[in-house]
């Protein structure tokens, strides 16, 4: 079959951490000829291999791979970055013949593929730099009074302690002279067409979910999470760049800090995991009903009805 015979309709994937969605990818990458295209947020940072999860070399070696560990954990990567790269990422995987897969646990990356984005312009590295330096010294609470002094409508929609958004709120507003809302009231293009996607959705039980994830980060720490972070530590970045906030980084700096047992930042790591994954599963129910639920526990025998699924 020629590459423009093939069905190179993508597949999207998602569920939360730990649910076995690479997994899956990888079997249908194998099945159909697919290119692994990443849709997580934290998997894009190039020093944060084993915190995060990312694929092996090994399965780098038998599927091509797409947008992992690419970004160097001093740079902010955005969801326009990812809309960008990942359009780009798809039109490389056709133009090959191969079908694309986009698997992640990132909602906001999946909404902005099949909605597309507010314009909101890029904003600079100094801006950047300066709002999160400010939202340090001078805490949340503060951070949200600036704002509701020069943007009420945003600030209304914040929580005082909500700093990520109250930050971006007070950085677009300086960078361009409006409010946050008015980009957002502005729609963007979709890179996909959801008609001509198809979409899965990985379930899994809570408790076997939490049980997955726990012990996940036990291996991790055997794999070398610790030096991981050491090295990243070395790096002396700014304490609110988004790889500086992955899971498990900032508890195994107060490791070497002398500031936490390896037990205690292994327990503080695996129950903000948990955390992570219940504001995963609620933006998976709310936003997701329409997908394809498939639920792991089933996965072998469901198998061929998978792939007769996606050949739909």
């Amino acid at each position: 079959m020629s590459s423009t015979d093939k069905d190179l309709r993508p597949i999207l994937i998602a569920g939360p951490t730990a649910s076995g969605k690479s997994a899956l990818a990888m079997a249908i990458a194998d099945h159909v000829g697919g290119t692994i295209i990443n849709a997580d947020s934290m998997q894009v940072y190039r020093e944060l291999r084993v915190l995060t999860a990312r694929p092996s070399a090994a399965d780098e070696a038998r599927v091509p791979h797409a947008l992992y560990g690419f970004v160097p954990a001093r740079e902010a990567y955005s969801a326009g970055r990812f809309v960008r790269d990942a359009a780009a990422a798809i039109a490389s995987a056709r133009v090959q013949g191969r079908r694309p897969i986009v698997v992640g646990g990132t909602g906001l990356y999946f909404k902005a593929l099949l909605e597309g984005l507010s314009p909101v312009p890029e904003i600079s590295e100094e801006v950047r730099s300066h709002w999160r330096v400010e939202a340090m010294r001078r805490g949340a609470e503060a951070m949200h009074a600036e704002l509701a002094a020069r943007d009420e409508v945003m600030a209304a929609r914040l929580q005082p302690s909500d700093t990520q958004r109250i930050v971006r709120a007070l950085e677009v507003l300086e960078s361009t002279g409006q409010s946050l809302a008015e980009w957002q009231a502005l729609k963007g293009a979709p890179v996909l067409n959801e008609r001509e996607t198809v979409r899965l959705v990985v379930r899994v039980d809570r408790a076997e979910l939490h049980a997955r994830a726990d012990a996940r980060f036990t291996q991790m720490m055997r794999e070398g999470a610790p030096a991981e972070v050491q090295a990243l530590s070395a790096l002396q970045l700014d304490a609110g760049l988004p790889a500086m906030r992955a899971i498990g980084v900032r508890p195994l700096i107060g490791v070497l800090r002398g500031e936490m047992t390896v037990e205690e930042a292994v327990a503080a790591s695996q129950a903000e995991t948990r955390q992570y994954i219940k504001r995963q599963e609620t933006w998976l129910k709310s936003r997701m009903i329409a997908w394809k639920t498939i639920e792991t526990k089933y996965m072998e025998s469901f198998e061929r009805d998978i792939f007769a699924f996606i050949q739909r």
